[in-house]
């Protein structure tokens, strides 16, 4: 990764010469620092200016965790010969939840994922959900803050994570909690090498005018200024490609001395893996020697306690020619051992050698794209030196033209001076005209107040006749609304009226029926009467009647005897017991005992000790007075 180099002109050449003399180190870690700068902020730029949430095949997105996985892995320590164990990114991230309990979450999740194979793609899965729950920030902090403890094993001394420049992209990453990530770390290729980084996105002039600007500009100091500050951005842009091509030649020339020392090694591990199998056929063949004299020596066993006796020395050299058997082949598995090793770590060695290549290929296109931006800064490097010498021109042009402006006013000077004198009198005259012109003012104020009085009274008359010509319509609904009211109203007196005679043909009806109720009551009084006197002896007279009274019919009789009063439904007739006569309830409310036990019919079989019954008022005052 490159970095911005300094200001233009003869102060851009002397940081690039105090570049170059510091620490290559400190180089790489200024670089990733300012161009970790750039990147966060062309992302809060477009964030903001898009007002979206960013998702996966965000550009600036792809090209932030390129920069931060070389931020993270500056100064990372190799592993310790082939076989030792290899320092990985992902066993540092993996520390954040001994410090920080809310990472436990990403880091439990990033190790289910089957998609993800390799540390390195558990890594980036780790820092996108990082990023998602906004506390990318926060955890590289803590790692800071514990990095004596957690840090020092994993990384060399002069590595970023380690050095204070660290606390700078801390800073700059918080502002990066502000913008919204939707990123599907299932779908994406982590385990795969990462992209190449466009740097013309970052490398934009926002001090520079447009051409419509310049060209419209009209003093020569601001268009001194605007190609001032358009050189000095070209020259901090070309400072910066410069040291970028360095840096990338430098990354080069590394990985190709590498890559030549890891192809001695492999000679080398192809020689001795080419001596060991040898060693192994030939130890596999002694086996096999050894294997067939021991077969064919199974039979002749019995006879080796005769060799003891007759020959001890050939005893002892078979003895010892055992104990050697035995330590072949343990030298024989050992070898094999060492096969499968050598095996494995040629393996690890051609897959590292092609990661390697794959990075010194990518590399050689950034380098090409580099120089291309190169040669497009030098064309507007060119492009700006010819808008200078037009600019200049352009300001040779402008102090002609003021000295001719300058002979132009001192021309206009003198007809200033000349033409005073006639303005004097000019205003000596007008000064008449105004007076006349005051009072012709005056008199057309006064004419126009009373055309405004006018007007105001005829606009008022109009807004008058308006009010009048609404009210009117107003009287006229309600006129209307009052006749159809009327209409309405004598409809309802027809059909009240038809209403009260069909009541009073009820009320004659309900009366002719009452009177017949009463009749027929009367009736069934009569028939139970003469139904109970027919029961009795015949030797009962009829004519001891103590009031000398008939039996007065219901028929020919509608009003009360006592009161007179017209007999209906709720004034109903009643006769007196005593006197035979019709009376109304109020006039024959009192119950006497008559002297002959009762009524004529009850005579004969009660007695003087009957009951009481009903008699009208004046019958009660007679036998009250008996």
């Amino acid at each position: 990764m490159g970095g911005v180099g300094g200001g233009g002109g003869a102060a851009g050449d002397s940081s690039a010469l105090n570049n170059f003399a510091r620490d290559p180190a400190s180089i790489e870690r200024s670089n990733l620092v300012k161009i970790c700068k750039l990147v966060v902020k062309e992302l809060l730029e477009q964030s903001l200016r898009f007002g979206r949430m960013l998702d996966s095949d965000h550009l600036p997105l792809q090209h932030f965790f390129i920069v931060l996985e070389h931020v993270l892995r500056h100064g990372l320590k190799p592993k310790k010969g082939l076989l030792g164990p290899k320092k990985e990114l992902w066993d540092i991230l993996q520390s954040v939840e001994r410090y920080c309990m809310e990472a436990f979450d990403i880091t439990s999740s990033v190790r289910d994922l089957p998609t993800v194979r390799t540390h390195m793609g558990r890594a980036r899965a780790w820092l996108r959900l990082a990023l998602m729950q906004k506390k990318l920030a926060d955890y590289l902090q803590v790692l800071v803050e514990h990095r004596d403890d957690s840090l020092v094993e994993y990384y060399e001394p002069h590595a970023l994570m380690l050095s204070d420049e660290i606390i700078i992209i801390v800073g700059i990453l918080v502002g990066l909690n502000v913008i919204d990530c939707n990123l599907c770390v299932k779908e994406e290729d982590l385990d795969s090498q990462q992209g190449v980084i466009d740097f013309s996105l970052y490398l934009r002039s926002s001090s520079r005018n447009s051409p419509d600007e310049e060209n419209n500009g009209g003093i020569a100091g601001g268009v001194d200024d605007t190609a001032t500050g358009a050189m000095t951005a070209v020259l901090d842009q070309k400072n910066y490609i410069e040291e970028l091509n360095r840096h990338l030649n430098a990354t080069v020339g590394n990985l190709q001395t590498k890559v030549e020392s890891l192809t001695t090694t492999n000679a080398l591990m192809k020689e001795d893996l080419a001596i060991a199998r040898n060693s192994l056929m030939a130890l596999q063949a002694e086996n096999a020697a050894l294997r067939r004299a021991s077969q064919h020596g199974h039979p002749i066993e019995d006879k080796t306690n005769v060799l003891d006796r007759f020959d001890p020395e050939m005893a002892e050299t078979l003895a010892e020619e055992r104990k050697k058997r035995q330590e072949i082949e343990k030298e024989l598995d050992l070898q094999v051992s060492l096969k499968a090793e050598t095996e494995m770590a040629m393996k690890l060695l051609e897959k590292d050698i092609h990661e390697k290549q794959d990075t010194i290929v990518s590399l050689r296109r950034q380098l090409e794209d580099i120089k291309s931006i190169n040669l497009d800064m030098y064309r507007k490097l060119q492009e700006c030196e010819a808008t200078l010498k037009h600019k200049t021109e352009l300001t040779s042009r402008m102090e002609a033209q003021r000295e001719s402006m300058a002979s132009a006013i001192s021309q206009l000077e003198r007809k200033y001076s000349s033409e005073t004198a006639s303005l004097n009198a000019l205003q000596e005259s007008s000064q008449a005209l105004s007076l006349q012109v005051v009072a012709s003012e005056q008199r057309a104020a006064r004419a126009e107040a009373d055309l405004r009085i006018e007007r105001e009274w005829r606009t008022a008359m109009q807004d008058k006749e308006m009010q009048h010509k609404e009210i009117i319509s107003e009287l006229q609904l309600q006129v209307k609304q009052l006749t159809d009211d009327s209409k309405q109203l004598g409809k309802a007196n027809v059909e009240l009226e038809k209403l009260r005679s069909q009541w009073a043909e009820d009320q004659c009806t309900l009366e002719e029926l009452g009177v017949q109720l009463s009749v027929s009551k009367l009736q069934i009084s009569e028939l139970k009467e003469r139904v109970s006197a027919g029961r009795h002896s015949p030797d009962a007279t009829k004519d001891s009647d103590p009031g000398g009274g008939a039996w007065t019919p219901d028929k020919g009789v509608s009003k009360c005897t006592g009161c007179e009063k017209e007999f209906s439904i709720t004034r109903r007739k009643h006769h007196c017991r005593n006197c035979g006569k019709i009376f109304c309830a109020s006039c024959s409310e009192h119950v006497s005992a008559l002297p002959f036990g009762g009524d004529r019919a009850d005579h004969q079989t009660n007695g003087a000790g009957s009951k009481p019954v009903r008699v009208c008022d004046q019958c009660w005052e007679k036998l009250s007075a008996k």
